[in-house]
C-alpha cells in the first residue's frame, strides 16, 4: 500500500504525541477522575468536609507530580476568608417611597452601612433593551461600591439573582441591585447584616520556568460542586460533579504530571484548582488579585470536558475565541492532527464571562475556557446523574493530550498570545 503524505503526516503526529504525552493515559485520567467524583467526596460543596477531602487529594497529587508552592507560599493552599450573611435587613427609600423587599439584592461583606446620593457609590442604570446579563456579570464582580438600578422589564432575571445566597469577601466592594423603573434622585438605603466568617482554599502549585521564569502560563479548573441537594426521580440526592468540574480538575493534575515529566518549560507554569466557582467564582477572583496580570502570558481554564462536544470526538471549543489569538495558536500546534478547537458555539450564553477565566480576562490576560459541554443539551448538568459512569474517559484523555500538545509553543516561550482588550470584550 502506497502511503500518501497525509497518512505519513498523521502517523508521525500520533507517534510523536504518544511519546510526549505518555503521562496522560486513560488509566491515570480515570483514577483521578473517579477519586474526585466519588460519593465519599460528598459533592465537594464549599464549607463541607467533602471539599476539604478533595483539597487534600489535589494537594497530594501536586506534591507527587513534583510541583512547588507558589512564590511566597509555604504550601499548596491559597487561603482566603469569606463572610456569609446569615441574615440581612434592608430598607430602601427612593424619592420618598419605600421599595419592596423582593426588589432589593445586597451583595456585601459589611455588617452595617448606609447609602445616599452623597455616598461614594457609582450609580449604574440597566435600561430596558440593554444586555442585562452582560452588565450583571460585570457588576457582580465590581471592585468599587456600586448601586445598580435594574429596569422592571428584567424582573425575571432579577428574581433569579435574588434567589442566590452568595457569601462575600471580607472588605469587598458593596453592590446593591434595585428593581425599579425609576431613576431616583433622592434615596436612602439602610443595611444591617449578621455575618459568619469562613475560610476557603484554592490549591495552587508551579513549575518554575527555565529561561523566562517571570512569564506565567496558567492551567486551571474549579474543584467545588453542589454537594447534596434535591433528589432526582431515582431518589439520588448526591451531586457528584464528575463533569462539572472534576473533569477539568483531572485535566489540571494530569497536565501538571505531563509538564513535570518533560522538564522543558521555559515559562513558569502555574496549576490551580479553584474553589467557590459555583457560588460566584470567588476562588478565581481571589487568585487573580494575588498574581500580577502583566506577567500572565496565557490562561487555559478547563471546564466540563467529560462528554463529546456537538462535533463529536476529537473536538472542543474555546470561549471568547475572537478575543485573542490563543485559540488560533492552539490550532496551529495541532496541524496534522484530527483534533480541532472550535470557537464557542453558544455565544448567547456568554460563557466567556461565566467561568474562572473571566477575572483575569478582564485584566487583559488571554484567558479562555476550554470545554466540550453541549450547553443547550447537557441533560446531566447540575443533576445527580453527573457521575463518573456518564463520562467518556477515552475522549476526555484525548482532549487533555490535545491541550498539552497545543499549548506547547506557549509553554516553550515561542508564541505569545495577543492580549485581551477589555473595553471591547466585556
Amino acid at each position: 500500500m502506497r502511503l500518501t503524505p497525509v497518512v505519513i503526516s498523521l502517523f508521525l503526529f500520533f507517534q510523536t504525541a504518544a511519546q510526549t504525552t505518555s503521562a496522560i493515559s486513560v488509566a491515570e485520567v480515570s483514577r483521578i477522575e473517579k477519586t474526585l467524583a466519588a460519593d465519599n467526596m460528598q459533592g465537594r460543596k464549599v464549607f463541607t468536609p467533602g471539599i476539604e477531602k478533595a483539597a487534600a487529594f489535589i494537594e497530594q497529587e501536586f506534591r507527587k507530580a513534583g510541583l512547588k508552592p507558589l512564590s511566597g507560599s509555604r504550601n499548596f493552599r491559597q487561603r482566603f476568608t469569606m463572610v456569609d450573611p446569615l441574615s440581612t435587613s434592608v430598607t430602601v427609600n427612593l424619592d420618598g417611597s419605600n421599595l419592596p423587599a423582593d426588589h432589593i439584592v445586597v451583595l456585601s461583606g459589611d455588617s452595617s452601612f448606609d447609602v445616599t446620593p452623597s455616598s461614594n457609590y457609582q450609580k449604574i442604570i440597566i435600561k430596558k433593551g440593554m444586555n442585562y446579563k452582560s452588565i450583571e456579570y460585570k457588576f457582580l464582580n465590581a471592585d468599587r461600591n456600586t448601586l445598580i438600578i435594574v429596569d422592571t422589564s428584567f424582573a425575571r432575571y432579577f428574581a433569579r439573582l435574588a434567589r442566590f445566597h452568595m457569601p462575600q469577601f471580607a472588605g469587598a466592594a458593596n453592590r446593591i441591585f434595585l428593581l425599579t423603573s425609576q431613576d431616583p434622585q433622592q434615596y436612602f438605603i439602610h443595611v444591617r447584616q449578621t455575618l459568619k466568617k469562613q475560610e476557603l482554599s484554592n490549591i495552587a502549585g508551579m513549575i518554575p520556568g527555565k529561561s523566562k521564569p517571570g512569564e506565567y502560563v496558567v492551567f486551571s479548573a474549579h474543584y467545588d460542586h453542589l454537594g447534596v441537594g434535591r433528589p432526582d426521580a431515582s431518589g439520588d440526592s448526591l451531586y457528584n460533579g464528575a463533569n462539572d468540574d472534576a473533569s477539568g480538575t483531572t485535566a489540571v493534575i494530569t497536565l501538571a504530571q505531563h509538564f513535570s515529566k518533560l522538564k522543558s518549560n521555559q515559562r513558569t507554569l502555574v496549576f490551580v484548582a479553584f474553589t467557590a466557582e459555583e457560588i460566584g467564582e470567588f476562588g478565581s477572583e481571589y487568585f487573580s488579585d494575588q498574581i500580577n496580570p502583566e506577567k500572565v502570558v496565557a490562561m487555559l481554564n478547563v471546564e466540563m470536558i467529560g462528554t463529546e462536544s456537538k462535533w463529536g470526538s476529537n473536538s472542543a471549543y474555546v470561549t471568547g475565541y475572537d478575543k485573542s489569538d490563543l485559540g488560533a495558536i492552539l490550532m496551529k500546534n495541532l496541524s496534522g492532527s484530527p483534533f480541532k478547537f472550535y470557537p464557542d458555539p453558544y455565544p448567547q450564553l456568554m460563557l466567556f464571562l461565566r467561568s474562572d477565566n473571566a477575572t483575569l480576562a478582564r485584566k487583559g490576560v488571554p484567558a479562555h475556557t476550554i470545554s466540550t459541554s453541549k450547553m443547550d443539551a447537557e441533560k446531566l448538568y447540575h443533576t445527580p446523574g453527573d457521575s463518573f459512569e456518564s463520562l467518556d474517559m477515552k475522549n476526555m484523555t484525548e482532549i487533555i493530550r490535545a491541550i498539552a500538545i497545543s499549548s506547547g509553543s506557549i509553554v516553550s516561550g515561542k508564541d505569545t498570545p495577543r492580549r485581551v482588550q477589555s473595553e471591547t470584550a466585556f
